[in-house]
């Protein structure tokens, strides 16, 4: 027997915590614990998964808070410290020590220090990073860490922000920016071999770039933009983009795909509920005056009325007063499928690690009503199948999956795998967020996390 232990945040004052059962395909709610008001994302830092950090999306000024947690999935809150802004959707610890905190309602982020050698306890002196520009709208989403940079999309300017630090722990500064069509409202981001995919709640779109030369070199023409709304979407419905995953390449699962949330904000409703959107990305790059170094040939066979081929673009780098070609990018984003999950308002997902051959498993939430839903990945992932849900909770939103082999015991007690958030929208909408850790072998506890 194989269980897997899932924590779930929200808009309550209590994290859940269900355990999956994969022999019996159940989902059980096990546990409520108390936390501090609305814990609408957490995440586990990267070092030492028993730490789990959670922000109170509060106005006018909301918290960040650390936990320990325990075997069970159980809490115990350590410390707390001010985000210095309103409605904190977001969090994540970084490689250098600091939590971000997204302030949604205050056009402002924190990227907060955490003691030397204790990352359970803040700083309390880091400042805030401003994006207000110009008095223009500014709703910070999420960051995302990448070479030496920190990545912010804003879903009201219309931008990622490049953050670096100025100095001393805890303090950043905007070094440039990623500017987004107007209108789209880039929501939630990941990076895959220096590509750079957005998914635009505004506009229901997910979209490719080549990453520019920081801080702010020349953006390249989008390498893809897809719709991810169901074609067969009722007549009535709008739709806000939500999150994205890109898995992992493992024996299983060899191809990486990439999964998107679908949101339908009515006013008329699928009785199937919002969708997974899954894609798959394939580039090549051709250097100046080289062959290509296609990644496949396979995406150009497998084109449709669905999928968008990019032309060959050039990229140029300047070279005394002129440019000359440094290389060419094309790409395609090829749609799957459109799996239906009987959750109205999915937010976030989860994969497992593919270490412990979790990322079999993927975890998804409702925000208004639909519980929590446990998928198993099938056709090399390219689609999903339910094999577990629970509802005692009716909304709970983003979700993440981990499975420990019998081969493999003795893993750290009330280890954590992974996890997974959610938050509130530009809408006033809800989100509830989800980690998961794995207990001892005892009973051989392998864990998910929503």
């Amino acid at each position: 027997m194989v269980n897997f232990t899932i924590l779930a945040g929200g808009f309550s004052t209590f994290i859940a915590t269900y355990v999956f059962n994969t022999d019996t395909s159940s989902l059980t709610l096990t546990k409520q614990t108390t936390t501090g008001a609305n814990p609408s994302w957490i995440a586990s830092h990267p070092q030492n998964s028993s730490i789990l950090y959670a922000v109170n999306e509060v106005s006018p000024v909301g918290n960040l808070q650390s936990f320990i947690v325990d075997a069970v999935g159980g809490l115990k809150l350590v410390d707390t410290v001010s985000t210095g802004g309103s409605g904190p959707t977001f969090t994540n610890p970084l490689s250098t020590g600091e939590v971000s905190a997204m302030n949604f309602g205050s056009a402002s982020c924190s990227l907060v220090a955490t003691l030397p050698n204790d990352p359970l306890h803040f700083e309390k002196d880091s400042p805030v990073v401003d994006f207000s520009v110009n008095g223009g709208p500014s709703n910070p989403h999420m960051s995302l860490e990448h070479n030496g940079e920190v990545f912010v999309s804003d879903l009201g300017a219309d931008k990622i922000w490049r953050l670096v630090n100025d100095g001393k722990p805890g303090k950043f500064r905007v070094q440039g920016q990623i500017d987004v069509a107007p209108g789209n409202g880039p929501r939630h981001m990941a990076i895959r071999n220096g590509i750079l995919f957005t998914v635009n709640e505004k506009t229901s779109t997910l979209t490719a770039q080549q990453i520019p030369a920081a801080p702010n070199g020349m953006t390249f023409p989008l390498l893809a933009n897809v719709s991810i709304v169901p074609q067969d979407a009722p007549a009535n419905a709008s739709f806000a983009g939500a999150e994205i995953l890109i898995s992992e390449a493992s024996d299983k699962f060899p191809d990486p795909l990439i999964y998107v949330s679908n949101r339908n904000l009515g006013p008329e409703f699928d009785p199937r509920g919002d969708s997974i959107a899954i894609f798959e990305f394939k580039n090549s790059t051709v250097a100046a005056g080289g062959n290509s170094t296609a990644a496949s040939s396979s995406a150009k066979r497998r084109m449709h009325a669905r999928q968008w081929q990019g032309s060959d673009l050039e990229a140029r780098a300047e070279v005394g007063g002129g440019s000359r070609v440094v290389n060419q990018i094309s790409g395609a984003l090829t749609l799957h499928a459109q799996v239906f999950t009987g959750l109205r308002q999915i937010r976030s997902m989860a994969l497992g690690r593919v270490a412990d051959g979790g990322d079999e498993f993927l975890i998804a939430g409702a925000n208004v009503d639909g519980g929590v839903a446990v998928f198993q990945r099938v056709n090399g992932g390219r689609y999903l199948t339910e094999v577990a849900r629970n509802v005692e909770i009716a909304n709970r939103t983003k979700t993440s999956v981990h499975k420990k082999p019998r081969e493999n015991p003795g893993r750290r007690e009330g280890e954590i795998v992974s996890y997974i958030a959610s938050k509130l929208d530009l809408h006033g909408n809800a989100t509830f967020p989800y980690k998961y850790f794995r207990p001892q072998q005892r009973p051989y506890w392998p864990t998910w996390s929503l």
